[in-house]
């Protein structure tokens, strides 16, 4: 990719282009998905975005799905390693804090769960890459409430089922995906 694209319908098509021909294989046999279910379409969501500009395309399709729905965050981040880089690289393209979620506090040092960004008393974006349940951001979003930390939005590069949009509706939390599993034309997780 070269110069980001001026709009955001423009900048989401070139995403999906860079995501359908640099990260979507499609396997002979199903892979077990971190949400435990199995399927044979797999969205590699760090290999495509490993190219600086491309991860800087996402991050902004991310902060214009906010700003679409007029929703405003002081701070970014998730449970690691999903969130790691659109956390990073959204903050920088918005000009907002960052944080991360660890899977386990580190056991040393200040043994928390999450690091960067104080919480307390901020608007969230939570992020993922590539979801199946939500269940891993979902994870995430108790860790940032017990810091007091207020979701505002839930983002993900792309969710592979209709399960993330009514988990979060369940959590309370308004639920944006850059694409879905029918934008990437693949089937939704469980009906292969």
């Amino acid at each position: 990719m070269s110069a980001m694209p001026e709009t955001p319908d423009a900048r989401r098509s070139a995403l999906l282009e860079i995501l359908l021909t640099k990260g979507l294989l499609e396997l002979p046999e199903p892979v077990t998905l971190s949400s435990g279910a199995k399927s044979r379409f797999f969205l590699d969501g760090k290999a495509s975005l490993a190219q600086g500009a491309d991860l800087a395309l996402a991050c902004q399709c991310m902060v214009d799905l906010a700003d679409e729905r007029g929703i405003e965050f002081d701070a970014v981040g998730g449970l690691t390693l999903g969130a790691d880089q659109f956390a990073h690289g959204v903050a920088v393209v918005a000009n907002k804090e960052w944080f991360v979620v660890r899977k386990q506090p580190k056991g040393r040092g200040t043994d928390r769960y999450v690091e960067g960004a104080s919480l307390d008393g901020k608007r969230i974006l939570l992020v993922d890459d590539v979801i199946t349940t939500g269940g891993s951001s979902l994870t995430a979003k108790e860790r940032i409430d017990a810091e007091g930390g207020n979701v505002v939005l839930a983002s993900t590069l792309a969710a592979r089922s209709d399960e993330p949009a009514a988990n979060f509706d369940e959590a309370g939390v308004p639920f944006a995906p850059v694409f879905t599993y029918a934008d990437l034309g693949i089937p939704a997780v469980g009906t292969e």
